[in-house]
């Protein structure tokens, strides 16, 4: 398979507080001979910055990548370099092959123009032929849902207006490889699923995409492989699950698997320790986990003494730390005084109950004080994982592309009868 996009050691710094214009006013001119008159005399040293530090990467033509990281990590950068708004400091960047992009709301419309009107002028720049924008104007137009107002100057546009247009002219330009910054949270969530469903058909027909984004779950869903982007550089590039996942571990500040070797020093009390916690999935540790299977959270522990029944407990929760559930293990095992020993539970999470994105974990052991539990070990947040759909519609969500609200997204049973 030929290669679409290929970066090798791509990198760009800036001055901050440097302006380099290619033309200017006599003024300015003039500002800028005092100013190197005065550096002569004065010690002065600019400060710089890498916003891409020798980023490197192949993507192969039909790929569909998404890039993500934090604000500032040189995601929009990036693209720039590759759409050549602006050039690289060192490095190299080749793209073969028709580019569609939109990397800002507004990218080639004049204000002054009707919708109609901007809509041929950016087919144009975008290297479409006038008959071919005519034959496509009216599909157009209605991707972007701007028929009442396609003979409007586009400055009246709400934003989110203006960034469906110029979204539906770059999707029906055909590109061999579009390039999209999160420019998409501008719309509403019925044309974001039209976006997202026309990527999709890119994707499909053979056609490439670079797509920029701080939606993980858009991400593990549109996307087969994700990069990483952190102060410039490529910390990771791999299928979107496990990147997506090590991104917002990385956040949480905790993975799928927590071991304490040293007892000692592992959470608990004179009675008991808590010496692992681990996720799987299909027998194997999981950071990026299938909806539709079942999770186990495994408890590693170490009974010290004879003394209470001891048994453990979960407490599930989403990234925004509301509380899926509480499970405890009920087993006639954990009602008698717990034996000196090690022990390993698993608590088995159905399939088709979680809802997507990050989810948390705390694991502690407990005994059972009527009516009250007392915690001898504990830790919070101790694993995390990934909840992703593949889409295919056998999950709770069925066809639906949007997300659902909610920390959990059951499979129900459902029956149906004329009345």
């Amino acid at each position: 398979m030929s290669t679409a996009i290929a970066a090798e050691g791509l990198s760009k710094r800036y001055r901050i507080g440097e302006l380099r214009a290619a033309y200017g006013t006599l003024r300015d001119s003039l500002a800028r001979t005092a100013h190197r008159l005065l550096e002569r005399h004065h010690d002065h040293e600019h400060e710089e910055i890498w916003a891409l530090r020798d980023v490197s990467f192949r993507i192969d033509e039909g790929e569909v990548v998404g890039v993500i990281g934090r604000n500032g990590a040189g995601k929009t950068t990036l693209l720039r370099l590759l759409t050549r708004i602006t050039t690289p400091t060192e490095g190299r960047a080749e793209i073969r092959g028709r580019v569609g992009s939109l990397l800002e709301v507004g990218t080639g419309m004049h204000p002054e123009l009707t919708g109609r009107e901007n809509v041929f002028l950016n087919g144009s720049v975008l290297g479409m032929k006038r008959r071919e924008i005519a034959t496509k104007l009216d599909d157009i137009v209605e991707f972007a849902g701007v028929e009442k107002f396609v003979d409007t100057p586009v400055k009246r546009y709400s934003s989110g207006m203006y960034v469906r247009l110029a979204f539906a002219v770059a999707a029906h330009f055909e590109p061999e490889i579009l390039l999209v910054d999160e420019v998409l949270a501008v719309g509403d969530a019925e044309f974001q699923r039209r976006c997202l469903g026309r990527m999709e058909d890119f994707g499909e027909s053979g056609r490439t995409v670079l797509f920029v984004s701080h939606n993980m779950q858009t991400i593990a869903q549109l996307c087969d492989r994700a990069i990483l982007l952190d102060g410039g550089e490529v910390v990771r590039d791999g299928p979107s699950g496990e990147v997506v996942a090590h991104y917002l571990q990385s956040g949480l500040g905790s993975g799928s698997r927590r071991v304490w070797d040293d007892i000692d020093a592992a959470p608990g009390d004179d009675l008991v320790r808590l010496r692992s916690v681990e996720v799987h999935q299909d027998g194997d540790l999981a950071d990026a986990v299938d909806v539709r299977r079942p999770v186990a959270i495994r408890i590693g522990f170490t009974v010290l003494r004879p003394g209470v029944p001891i048994f453990p407990k979960i407490k599930v929760l989403d990234r925004q730390g509301d509380i899926a559930f509480n499970a405890m293990d009920t087993g006639e095992q954990w009602q008698v005084p717990t034996q000196p020993g090690d022990y390993m539970a698993t608590a088995w999470i159905p399939g088709n109950l979680l809802n997507e994105g990050l989810i948390s974990v705390d694991a502690a052991l407990c005994s059972l004080d009527a009516p009250k539990l007392h915690p001898h070990a504990g830790s919070n947040s101790v694993v995390s994982f990934h909840v992703q759909d593949p889409g295919e519609g056998d999950s709770a969500r069925g066809l639906f592309t949007g997300q659902w609200r909610g920390v959990v997204r059951p499979l129900l049973e459902w029956t149906c009868e004329e009345a």
